[in-house]
């Protein structure tokens, strides 16, 4: 009986936007839990996992998404320095993504040769990333800094500026975000539940992943 074949890594684009409609936020609190809540996540049709570097084991997790899973496309979130971005890269991180964005740190995201999402909140920051070459970027906070009517009202004047909103997103106000132009996707945490993670209730995670990648 002929051995069953390693499924190849999933492939990633240029663009982390286009990866899916929802981009799964994943707070690894116990590394132990980061396979099994990735393949939840793939499994119901999020194949981008966001692993946040707000943890001890979130390195540990990015590693293992990244052997284990590889029909995941695995990141990091909260990048926000360089060190950070080395780090991330030689866990295996696939892509990267920053709450916030400064000269230093657009330097090496752009030199780690990944695809990644700079974070904005303000007109001026948008127009400060176009002027460098940078289309794609992390809406952030999302709902505080004025939600999908800020979003809209950047269209207009700035159309070639695409974005992935994260903060305060929900079930509830995604599908208006991912109706404007300018929205490739959305992020957030709501498919992965704090009791759920705690019981280890995958399916219910795969349920909620699934649920969400119908979202568009």
């Amino acid at each position: 009986m002929s051995p069953t074949p390693t499924p190849s890594p999933a492939p990633v684009t240029d663009s982390v936007l286009e990866l899916a409609p929802v981009l799964p936020v994943v707070v690894v609190d116990d590394p132990a839990d980061a396979v099994p809540m990735a393949r939840a996540l793939v499994a119901g049709g999020l194949r981008a996992v966001e692993v946040t570097l707000r943890t001890a084991g979130a390195l540990e997790a990015i590693r293992a998404i990244g052997a284990e899973v590889p029909e995941a496309v695995v990141g990091a979130g909260t990048v926000v320095s360089p060190e950070t971005v080395d780090a991330a890269v030689a866990a295996g991180a696939r892509f990267l993504v920053s709450p916030a964005c400064t000269e230093t740190l657009l330097a090496s995201m752009r030199a780690s040769g990944v695809p990644f999402l700079p974070g904005v909140s303000t007109a001026s920051e948008v127009l400060a990333l176009l002027e460098r070459g940078v289309r794609e970027m992390k809406f952030f906070p999302a709902e505080a800094a004025g939600g999908a009517p800020y979003l809209k009202s950047l269209a207009g004047p700035l159309p070639q500026a695409r974005f992935c909103p994260t903060g305060g997103v929900s079930p509830a106000n995604a599908p208006a975000y991912l109706a404007l132009p300018n929205v490739g996707c959305v992020g957030g945490s709501w498919m992965l539940p704090a009791d759920a993670v705690a019981a280890k209730d995958w399916d219910r995670v795969e349920r909620l992943a699934r649920e969400a990648s119908g979202l568009r």
